[in-house]
């Protein structure tokens, strides 16, 4: 079994945010760079999709899409494509992003079917999966590159349910789902900054 790398979808442009989410700070770090601490913790190597990481600090190599325009799924099958490993992928935009989240997302694909592409968390109440907190297999490289051609975005629908294996947690469990709370907009912002100060 490969080793996991660790990946960061950073190729973004905060349109709804009106600003670069990547340089908000949080707990002291811009945010990318604190998401990037948390995932090198759990899988050594580290990547980053879409930008150049060195301005924030972060020794990683990176990687432009190689299909612009075509959002979180295109920098999915940009890494799959180049490095040919399984890879642990994150968006750049979780302040609350912990280890424990990730080391068990880690221990359940080391437990997936062989028929999972995608291992992933999902809401119990509403299905709705987990998708940019998610280990791809390179297997899935041409599924990707496929849909992508055919204009299917959306990652949930390129790996269905029959190719993913799901860790559930409940949004009424508040520690469980902090972890997955994304900052978009300003509201998502002010919010976060609430929730920040109670941790």
């Amino acid at each position: 079994m490969q080793p996991l790398l660790g990946v960061i979808l950073a190729g973004g442009k905060s349109s709804r945010m009106g600003r670069d989410k990547a340089w908000l700070s949080f707990f002291g770090q811009p945010l990318l760079a604190r998401v990037a601490s948390v995932v090198r913790n759990v899988t050594g190597d580290l990547l980053v999709s879409g930008r150049d990481p060195s301005v924030f600090g972060i020794d990683a190599p990176w990687l432009p899409d190689e299909q612009p325009g075509h959002g979180p799924a295109g920098g999915v099958l940009t890494v799959l494509a180049a490095t040919g490993r399984p890879c642990l992928v994150v968006s750049c935009d979780l302040p609350f992003l912990d280890e424990p989240t990730l080391d068990r997302l880690a221990a359940a694909w080391r437990q997936r079917p062989a028929s999972a592409l995608m291992t992933t968390y999902r809401i119990v109440e509403t299905g709705y999966v987990e998708s940019l907190v998610a280990i791809y297999d390179p297997a899935g490289e041409g599924r990707l590159r496929r849909n992508l051609e055919q204009g299917q975005l959306r990652l949930s629908a390129i790996f269905p349910e029959e190719v993913r294996w799901h860790i559930d947690y409940s949004q009424a469990d508040a520690d469980a789902a902090r972890p997955f709370f994304n900052v978009n907009a300003p509201p998502d912002l002010t919010r976060a900054r609430s929730m920040e100060t109670r941790i």
